[in-house]
């Protein structure tokens, strides 16, 4: 189950024997039972991989902005 983080951790804090992630980090490999108690807890949202790309936005062709 990949997650991304949320909320930031204590200095020092661990998170399953590894260091704590920085806030937007996606982390993979965890137990679904931590990860999914990660989620509940709201300290990270599940990463779908359907999430909506950014559009960059195109030049217009007439030349304005």
């Amino acid at each position: 189950m990949k997650i991304r983080i949320l909320a930031a951790g204590q200095p020092g804090a661990v998170l399953y024997d590894r260091p704590w992630p920085a806030v937007g980090e996606v982390v993979d490999g965890l137990p679904t039972t931590v990860a999914a108690h990660l989620v509940a807890s709201e300290v990270a949202e599940e990463v779908t991989g359907q999430e909506k790309q950014k559009r960059r936005a195109r030049p217009r062709s007439d030349g304005k902005e």
